[in-house]
This record gives C-alpha cells, structure tokens and sequence, in this order.
C-alpha cells in the first residue's frame, strides 16, 4: 500500500487540486477531511488538478474522529512548522500517512497535542518566511517517503 497525504479543513481548492495531481501522479491516496469552505467540484481545484484528478482516490471524511477510525492501525505523521523532529530524520513506513493542517491555521490545537510525538517538521534555512505553501509542503513529504521505502 503507498503512503497517504491526508488534508485537514483545507481552504484553497488550488492546493487541494495540486495535492490530488501530487497524489494521482504518485498512485498515493487523497483524505480530505471536512469541514471546507468550497465544494469539491470548484473550477481552480480541478484546474490545478488538470485530467489527473480522474486518476485519484479520493477519499473524504466528516470529521476528525471518522477519518482516524478509518485509518486503522496505519502509522500517522504530522506535518507542522511548529514540530522540532525532522522529516529526514524519521523512519517512514511504505504505507505511512501524511497529515496536513489548513493553509491559515495548520493542525488544529487538539491534534497537535494529541499527535505531539509524531509531528514533523521541513527544516527551512534561517529566513522570515514561516512556512512553506501547502502542496510544496506535501509534494516534499511524500517524495521523502517515497524515497526512504525504495517507491522512486
């Protein structure tokens, strides 16, 4: 089974739609868990997405609580800028899932805390930008993964 990237109340349907190409291109599955404040069928997602989209499992969720009983016992890494672990310093799985927070916020408060010892961070040069776009940050994840499991 590929790794996962997982989606937690995204707000740009542009980063959802790069991170489904990401996805397709990968054979990894999307979870995109709800809320959102567009419609999935939303014109700039599917442009970012471009004809990839028909070749993505997508996989949408209600909530929080649905989505981690859905994920059975498959190991859960976070992704937060806030995290001091990182990313190439795990030791990833073939069917590791990659968990995202929103554009404006990250990982919700309850989730960091929950997850605090599997949250993992992109180390970025000194700089004063704070994080890195969505799907730059998914594609980065994914690909280490990916690399670290012999799947490239």
């Amino acid at each position: 089974m590929p790794p996962a990237i997982v989606l937690i109340q995204p707000g740009i349907p542009q980063n959802v739609g790069a991170v489904g190409r990401l996805c397709a291109a990968t054979k990894s599955t999307l979870h995109v868990v709800r809320p959102i404040p567009f419609e999935l069928s939303d014109r700039s997602l599917k442009r970012a997405g471009m004809d990839y989209l028909e070749l993505l499992d997508l996989q949408i969720h209600l909530g929080w609580k649905e989505f981690k009983s859905s994920a059975g016992p498959r190991p859960l890494w976070f992704l937060s800028s806030h995290a001091t672990r990182s990313l190439y310093d795990a030791d990833f799985r073939s069917d590791d899932m990659l968990i995202f927070g929103n554009e404006s916020a990250g990982l919700p408060d309850h989730i960091r805390v929950e997850m605090a010892d599997r949250a993992l961070r992109i180390p970025m040069p000194e700089s004063q930008a704070r994080c890195l776009n969505l799907a730059t940050s998914a594609a980065i994840a994914l690909y280490e993964v990916l690399r670290k499991t012999n799947q490239v």
